[in-house]
């Protein structure tokens, strides 16, 4: 392991070494998307607003994982940098299992107030039942949902990206399959959309704790106390990330409460499909270099991180503005993935991204910016990062423009806050 995040990476070395996590973080997100591709043109639009309306639950869950994810694998990645190699085995242990036992307590809590939850989140009686199935059945695939968040970054820290890779390829490809086979050959309702991404879940998360288990590499599963001291370091240093996530659940909410007043929900849904899918890309590029970071960071070798510190500047600055055109440019094919015919639907989701793709261009630097000071186990600057542009900007936007604009306002918002959040991200960065 350490003769992978150790060596010295030029700009070509390093974006392979990340590639895994990149594509692997996008397989991930298109669980989600596939979903509504065929829960809206199999079951319609007002199924797919129920999808959407749950998904805080969803988000919730994948905060706590990607919590423990980024903030334990700076914290194991540094350990290994310092050649403590049996003390960060026990932290991985016991990171992971603290992760699982908090995802069954969520999954128990959502089973016993699932009808509460949906109600909360913005559900009208007309779609409640749809909700209710989908929520039910997507929770129950919450412990593999939390191994698999934790287990994309771990095999990077284990130096096995490659191996996250296929399982994340081989799920993705599962979750569609099943998909097509529960909703258009069976003809199941919408909980058969949720049983296909738990089946895609399954996958890396069975064989990922097989090979924790079994295969006594640089990183594997061994006996753990529990570690106070970890567990809160782990979580300080992850906590923007878990911030982002959560904001990501409390942005959902706004978005639904705000466009059923104006509108409807199936236009954010197929809009926000679109912003989780290119911004997993630098997620996962973030997810790849961080352990490199982090050893670096460990060994005290100031000239690599100058170096790395510069190669994944210019790569996010310059991915951003590609990703960015190529997002409205597309606009018309984006939508139509999800709603074939030409109807108001269609007409709102493609105007709409024209003028939200203006968020691609600023909101990988922030992704990256913030997940650098998790790599530095700096968790405080890595939280104002993340918190200033979710919980301040994102969420002042959309109480704020809407109210302005209309549903112009609405498009605005994520592309004004991620503006203003790039000027923090720029400060900590360059002091």
């Amino acid at each position: 392991m350490s003769q992978s995040i150790s060596q010295k990476f030029t700009p070509i070395s390093l974006l392979k070494f990340a590639l895994p996590s990149m594509v692997m973080m996008m397989f991930m997100s298109c669980y989600t998307i596939v979903d509504g591709i065929f829960i809206s043109r199999y079951l319609g639009s007002e199924a797919l607003s129920a999808a959407n309306i749950v998904y805080p639950v969803f988000n919730l869950l994948l905060a706590v994982g990607i919590m423990f994810a980024t903030g334990g694998s700076a914290v194991v990645s540094k350990k290994l940098g310092e050649g403590k190699k049996e003390e960060a085995m026990e932290d991985f242990s016991f990171l992971t299992a603290v992760g699982v036992a908090l995802s069954v307590l969520l999954m128990i809590a959502t089973l016993l107030f699932h009808n509460q939850i949906s109600l909360f989140l913005g559900s009208s009686e007309r779609i409640l039942d749809y909700c209710n199935a989908y929520l039910i059945y997507l929770v129950l695939f919450a412990p593999a949902c939390m191994l698999q968040s934790l287990y994309q970054s771990f095999f990077v820290t284990a130096g096995k990206p490659r191996l996250g890779l296929v399982l994340t390829v081989i799920a993705g490809l599962a979750n569609a399959f099943f998909d097509y086979f529960f909703l258009a050959v069976c003809g199941m309702e919408i909980e058969g959309a949720a049983i296909a991404t738990g089946i895609g879940q399954m996958i890396p998360a069975v064989v990922g704790t097989v090979y924790f288990f079994f295969f006594k590499g640089e990183l594997h599963f061994v006996p753990f106390h529990f570690h106070g001291a970890t567990l809160k370091q782990s979580c300080f240093n992850g906590s923007s990330e878990m911030v982002s996530n959560l904001a990501n659940a409390i942005i959902t909410y706004l978005f639904n409460i705000i466009l059923m007043r104006i509108a409807g929900v199936a236009a954010i849904t197929i809009i926000l499909y679109a912003q989780f899918l290119f911004n997993s890309l630098y997620l996962g590029f973030s997810i790849g270099v961080a352990p490199v970071i982090g050893f670096q960071y460990g060994a005290k070798n100031r000239d690599q991180l100058k170096s790395l510190y510069k190669i994944c500047n210019c790569f996010v600055i310059a991915s951003s503005v590609v990703i960015a055109f190529f997002s409205w440019l597309l606009s018309d094919g984006i939508a139509s993935i999800f709603v074939p015919d030409r109807g108001e639907t269609y007409v709102m989701a493609s105007e709409g991204l024209r003028i939200f793709a203006l968020s691609f261009l600023f909101s990988g630097f922030n992704i990256f910016s913030s997940s650098l000071f998790t790599a530095l186990s700096d968790g405080k600057t890595s939280a104002i990062i993340s918190f200033g542009r979710t919980c301040v900007f994102i969420i002042l936007s959309l109480m704020i423009l809407p109210n302005i604009l209309g549903l112009t306002g609405v498009w605005l918002a994520i592309p004004v806050a991620e503006f203003l959040a790039v000027f923090v991200s720029v400060y900590y960065q360059w002091t």
